[in-house]
């Protein structure tokens, strides 16, 4: 079964700026989870250290999801690979997964910043983004 709903067409001349970009995103998402797993809470100022211990083990996990095949989609986006569309998408549900607790977890809700919350938005937006580019690549038949 094909999502495609419009013919082939040749490959856009900005295609791989994009995926360029989706894979330097998910780089510096992965170098983030890396610094956050290996970040010692007691450096941390009491506010930041609150919200960081707050976390539920499912919020980290999902954060470890949403980067690391968010890097696999990117590379398959570089390298043109229908499961790129797939893998984004996983990594949209895990970014969404991740600021979960913002909402439903009454000790995160409670120690996080406004910031937080913007940087939240801004991630779960290019995250869908790069999903979108990945979907809208697919109905072009600019992945194989």
């Amino acid at each position: 079964m094909t999502d495609r709903r419009f013919s082939p067409q040749p490959l856009a001349g900005w295609y791989m700026i994009g995926a360029v970009a989706a894979l330097l995103f998910a780089i510096a998402a992965c170098a983030a989870f890396v610094v956050d797993l290996r970040t010692d809470p007691t450096t941390l100022p009491l506010d930041q250290r609150a919200a960081f211990v707050a976390r539920p083990l499912w919020m980290v996990v999902g954060y470890g999801i949403a980067v690391c095949t968010g890097l696999a989609g990117a590379l398959m986006l570089l390298l043109r690979r229908k499961i790129a569309q797939p893998l984004l998408l996983v990594s949209l549900a895990g970014a969404a997964v991740t600021f979960l607790p913002f909402v439903l977890v009454p000790a995160v809700r409670d120690n996080i910043t406004t910031n937080d919350i913007a940087v939240a938005i801004v991630i779960l937006a290019i995250s869908w983004t790069i999903f979108w580019f990945a979907r809208h690549s697919s109905q072009r038949g600019w992945l194989h």
